[in-house]
């Protein structure tokens, strides 16, 4: 499979996104560095680093057949020439289910290199419960 090249962090960003909901492996790892110094953490889960171990945690999410949908909300960005850090939420859910949502804090982390942009990390964490809303007082 020939690589795709991603001329923007956030064409990269776009093609980890829809490889998920379309749980396409050979799509999710086209976005990822072939390194051994890449590092995912899913919500719960380990430290997994290098393109193998990679490869085989998405695999195993994948073969699972549970189709997600993923909505992401208050993206943060920042860049420099080579490097690109996203930090957002994602809320995630199963299609079919749209009443259950898990609300995950993920960090993605993207480099530029000769083949355009790579993911490097992606870090995801269950989000903690929202704050309730102060109440308002008029004095």
């Amino acid at each position: 499979m020939t690589k795709a090249i991603f001329t923007t962090a956030q064409d990269a960003e776009n093609a980890f996104y829809e490889a998920l909901e379309r749980a396409d492996l050979d799509a999710m790892m086209n976005v990822w560095a072939e390194d051994e110094e890449i590092v995912l953490i899913h919500p719960g889960g380990p430290r997994l680093s290098g393109y193998a171990a990679i490869r085989e945690a998405w695999r195993r999410i994948f073969e699972a057949g549970t189709k997600l949908r993923v909505q992401i909300t208050s993206p943060s960005v920042v860049q420099t020439p080579f490097t690109a850090v996203h930090s957002l939420l994602e809320q995630i859910s199963v299609v079919g289910d749209d009443a259950t949502r898990a609300p995950v804090v993920a960090t993605n982390v993207y480099v530029r290199g000769p083949l355009g942009w790579r993911m490097i990390v992606h870090h995801a964490s269950p989000a903690p419960p929202a704050a309730p809303e102060a109440p308002k007082v008029l004095h």
